[in-house]
């Protein structure tokens, strides 16, 4: 899986924050510097989605991209730096934007980069 609804999808690997079991969640994500940046919007819900809690417990994640494999470590970025960020995620996927409009919570973004 390397596309949904024309759009990138990546696969992240992580750890699970309570079971601490392995997860492979498909992700929209936004080619950054050596990494990824991942949106966690949930559409716009008022809730965080479940693998944020997995990459604040765990941030070491193993991403695929298309044939490719990128050790990352996930860092959650500040309010300045997600503005600075949002331009470049929305170009990749407009809908981030109206996401954030439909909810009161901060959207967290997170910026993983090689160690």
């Amino acid at each position: 899986m390397s596309r949904l609804r024309g759009y990138d999808v990546c696969v992240v690997k992580m750890k699970g924050a309570k079971s601490g079991r392995v997860r492979n969640i498909p992700l929209m994500y936004v080619p950054y510097e050596k990494g990824v940046v991942l949106v966690a919007s949930m559409g716009g819900a008022d809730v965080h989605p479940s693998w944020y809690w997995n990459l604040k417990a765990y941030p070491e994640v193993l991403v695929y991209l298309n044939k490719k494999k990128l050790n990352l470590i996930a860092k959650q970025v500040d309010d300045e730096k997600k503005y600075e960020l949002w331009p470049l995620i929305c170009s990749c996927y407009p809908d981030f934007d109206a996401y954030q409009k439909k909810t009161e919570r901060s959207i967290p973004v997170f910026n993983c980069q090689p160690a």
